[in-house]
């Protein structure tokens, strides 16, 4: 008996036929998507290492260590040992003190055909010999052309009357993270090697204040340092710098310092042997949430001023509390992004720098300085000190807090013209205690008004509460060092 056919209704059609059309359209779709997976990453990466392996080079540099003065190995008298050390300080020289010579390896690549090389400062730093084996297994000693311990990076130059092979830089911008990468040099001195992996991560930050750092899997150990990290056009978009690893190895976790960071420190060392970076002249810290309320601030976007140096920005009107919004044109997001833009911005070139002041946008304009001619610069002149202040006492928000006296001045190293309150105690249990308040800070602003006396700030406290803020603004320094801090106030 053969099955009973069932007769489609005009509404089912159109479904039927839309359905057919779906699942035609997916099966597509899915086997584009193979393809494109298939063509994304090279059945081998072997022709792309063949061409950019020429350009990398590994780094062997040589130091004389003096050893340490002072007796060494000493063993008690008449002990079975004692010949053999007295025989082994004959040998080594006259008290055993004789100097040697220490080596190191690392990585490095050729960005011209004249012979100019690139690596990590921390590589061929205090070297007294620096030699280059390149490829093909030719060696040629090397020069320091400049470096940048702040980057980490340091430009070498070798002599050769053939021209070498090269690598380009790329645009780190573009590394987007899921990219494969390669990273080439010389781990644990085994010679060269190649290994490939993945952008993990972009901007990561260690520990500098221009660091710019790509995060790959690709494996990364010691030996490394300063050698390439290539995206598949064979563009140099980061210099293998440092790895996160609990035991000196690979984990996967490398950092390659980002070529868009790279060659404007490179350029600068090649032209003058030495960074020239702008510099605004102002100690910075980010806004928080409960700093933007303090302020009266809708956004925690910017960089809060919270002191302004002789310098440039002094010149240009910047005053302490200022909030730095925009600088030359480029929104500013938090004080990362302003220290980088304004170490790359020219020396000496004239900029405009809007900020925020008491709710009001501001603009200035600032003609920057050197940043290195400034941390070069020293202090020299020492005011007269201020007359005894009387040893007032106050009680607020978990900080015992008393008048800066001469006494305290010498006690904590502070100038004789530094006026505020001093932090005596501190409430652990207080919201002071969290933010990292600490017996011997220096309070010198209350709601963004210098304070020089326990007068001073019951009228600071007093206006803010007038205005209904939920929060008291302080200027606190430390070392010399100030940053804001926003205290809860008291329902």
């Amino acid at each position: 008996m053969q099955p009973k056919a069932v007769a489609l209704s005009k509404e089912m059609k159109p479904l039927i036929q839309m359905r057919s059309l779906w699942l035609g359209f997916f099966a597509t779709a899915l086997v584009l998507a193979q393809v494109m997976m298939a063509n994304a990453r090279p059945e081998s990466l072997a022709p792309l290492a063949e061409q950019i392996s020429p350009s990398v080079v590994n780094i062997t540099t040589s130091t004389v260590v003096e050893r340490p003065t002072g007796p060494q190995g000493i063993v008690p008298e008449g002990s079975p040992f004692e010949d053999f050390f007295n025989n082994r300080r004959q040998n080594e020289g006259e008290d055993g003190q004789r100097p040697r010579r220490s080596s190191a390896l690392g990585s490095g690549f050729v960005i011209s055909e004249d012979g100019y090389v690139v690596t990590n400062n921390h590589v061929i730093e205090g070297a007294d010999e620096i030699l280059i084996e390149f490829f093909s297994g030719q060696e040629l000693p090397a020069k320091v052309i400049g470096t940048d311990p702040n980057t980490d990076i340091a430009l070498l130059k070798v002599e050769t009357d053939v021209p070498l092979s090269f690598v380009p830089f790329g645009d780190s911008d573009g590394a987007r993270v899921g990219d494969w990468v390669i990273a080439m040099g010389n781990p644990l001195g085994q010679g060269f090697s190649v290994s490939a992996g993945i952008v993990s991560a972009r901007n990561r930050a260690l520990s500098g204040s221009y660091d710019d750092y790509i995060q790959t899997d690709a494996a990364i150990n010691r030996g490394n340092s300063g050698g390439p990290l290539f995206n598949m056009d064979g563009e140099v978009i980061g210099v293998n710098t440092a790895i996160l690893s609990p035991n000196g190895g690979s984990i996967g976790i490398g950092f390659s310092m980002a070529s868009n960071v790279v060659t404007r420190v490179v350029d600068q060392l090649r032209e003058f042997g030495e960074t020239r970076r702008g510099w605004l002249g102002v100690r910075i810290q980010d806004l928080t949430d409960d700093l933007a309320e303090g302020f009266g601030l809708g956004s925690t976007d910017g960089a809060l001023v919270n002191s302004v140096q002789v310098g440039p920005a002094k010149d240009g009107g910047m005053l302490d509390g200022d909030v730095i919004v925009n600088f030359a044109g480029k929104p500013v997001k938090d004080t990362r992004a302003l220290v980088r833009t304004v170490a790359n911005s020219p020396v000496g070139e004239t900029v405009r720098v809007i900020v925020l002041r008491e709710g009001k946008s501001v603009t200035l304009k600032v003609t920057l300085g050197r940043r290195e001619d400034a941390e070069k610069a020293v202090e020299t002149s020492v005011p007269a000190p201020d007359e005894e202040v009387a040893p007032e006492t106050k009680m607020l928000l978990g900080l015992t807090l008393r008048v800066l006296t001469d006494k305290f001045r010498e006690e904590l190293s502070l100038e004789a013209k530094q006026m505020g309150l001093v932090i005596t105690e501190v409430d652990e249990t207080s919201e002071a205690f969290e933010k990292g308040l600490l017996a011997g800070d220096v309070i010198t602003e209350a709601g963004q008004e210098k304070i020089e006396s326990i007068a001073d700030l019951d009228t600071r406290l007093a206006e803010v509460k007038e205005a209904g803020r939920k929060s008291l603004l302080l200027l606190v320094r430390r070392g010399g060092d100030p940053r804001f801090v926003a205290l809860s106030l008291a329902d």
